[in-house]
């Protein structure tokens, strides 16, 4: 058994479901995972979310049946074999069990709500080998997290074909980061009063040998689920730093970092290492964070912030008007630039005139604030005229130029300057 909730352990949770397939009677097994359960450690300390996980067990034990069995598989992991149960049975249960774990638990007079993602599997319909039936229940559990779905998610043999694809990319982008075999593509940010390039972004790119340019939106999600987005992060710091170095002008180069780079120790030690082997100054690196990452882990996040900017790195708040409580952060750090989202750069095109005045509210917030405010996915000369009357002080998108290699920066950055020199 478990030594902190008391429930069965892994362990057991295998032997009841080896001998439930052999006597033959339908059942399902529900996987559940507590969202943000890191945080409640961070935030309260080990005992508090020591005794959220008993409370968890407890809930579990209460909503069980006579013949099921609650278990508790690793850390915020649970699990609970459901006897005599079929595909209706299942769906109800696994809504009892998330809507009664989504009730607040009282932490020293705080009421925290610890949310919990659920899936299931069936036997015999979804499998008959208990480490397979394990698996896909919890395949479902985290396509219902990936989703950030409330409702519990049936198994179904497109997500385990899914999660082999996903082994099989990762397992290809492990080999390709370790042969040097990635790229960065750049693009520019373009002050367009000034009628120059303030900077570029670098945007991490992938030839693949075989299927050609595979989508960040593809590969990255790979990474962060992986942990392998933490080395593909330093490794992209630190060819961003040595590529700027060689760019005239003295144009910045802005980096994206992910929030879980943020979870490590060593994210501050990277980018100051990057810096100092490129010969790069300080200001001439721009972090871009989203809000996401202050919102899950803000005190460690701020710590490493704040230390980059001691130490002369810019630091922009990155599709800023798509999180939860914009305000909030901006009030926490001063950041250089905020970066508008490009969907409030399109969508008044499409006949939505509140995009425009949220843009031209966002800034003014920006000017007041004394930071820069960029707009992303530009790609006409209408949008941007529109945002130039705005207030928007730096502009990015396809309308200036696409992603390009390192190789053709120079020349790129020439080009849009020359253009604006003969426009005046």
């Amino acid at each position: 058994h478990d030594g902190l909730t008391g429930l069965p352990n892994r362990s057991l949770l295998g032997e009841r479901l080896a001998a439930a397939l052999g006597g033959g009677r339908p059942f399902a097994l529900h996987c559940l995972d507590l969202d943000g359960f890191r945080g409640v450690n961070d935030a309260y300390g080990t005992p508090a979310g020591d005794r959220v996980l008993a409370a968890v067990a407890e809930r579990l034990r209460r909503l069980a049946g006579p013949d099921d069995l609650p278990a508790r598989l690793s850390g915020d992991e649970f699990a609970v074999l459901q006897a005599g149960a079929g595909p209706v049975e299942a769906e109800l249960f696994a809504a009892r069990m998330t809507e009664a774990l989504a009730e607040p638990h009282d932490l020293d007079g705080d009421a925290l709500a610890v949310r919990a993602h659920a899936g299931f599997a069936l036997a015999p319909a979804d499998g008959v080998v208990a480490d397979a039936l394990l698996r896909y229940a919890g395949l479902a559990a985290e396509r219902a997290k990936a989703e950030k779905a409330t409702e519990p998610r049936r198994f179904h043999p497109d997500l385990d074909a899914a999660q082999r694809a996903r082994r099989t990319l990762e397992a290809e982008l492990r080999r390709a980061l370790a042969a040097d075999a990635l790229e960065l593509h750049y693009q520019p940010q373009v002050d367009t009063a000034a009628g120059r390039v303030t900077g570029l972004e670098a945007l991490l790119r992938w030839r693949h040998p075989e299927r050609g340019w595979i989508s960040p939106a593809e590969f990255i999600p790979v990474a962060e689920q992986s942990g392998l987005i933490v080395p593909l992060g330093e490794w992209a710091l630190r060819r961003a730093a040595r590529d700027a170095s060689g760019w005239p002008g003295g144009a910045r180069v802005a980096v994206n970092v992910s929030p879980l780079q943020f979870r490590g120790p060593g994210l501050g030690d990277a980018v100051l290492g990057a810096l100092r082997d490129a010969g790069l100054p300080a200001g001439r690196l721009e972090i871009e964070i989203t809000e996401s990452a202050l919102l899950e882990d803000g005190d460690a996040v701020l710590s490493v912030l704040h230390r980059l900017r001691a130490g002369g790195v810019r630091v922009a708040m990155d599709d800023f008007g798509t999180g939860f409580s914009s305000l909030a952060t901006l009030r926490s750090f001063p950041f250089d630039k905020i970066k508008i989202d490009q969907s409030f750069v399109r969508v008044p095109e499409a006949g939505v005139p509140q995009a425009e005045a949220i843009v031209r509210a966002v800034a003014g917030l920006a000017a007041a604030l004394g930071m820069r405010c960029t707009a992303e996915g530009v790609e006409t000369a209408a949008q941007l005229d529109r945002l130039a009357a705005a207030g928007c002080s730096e502009i990015q998108g396809y309308l200036f130029g696409r992603p390009c290699p390192a190789g053709d920066v120079p020349g790129l950055v020439a080009g849009i300057e020359a253009g604006f020199a003969v426009d005046a």
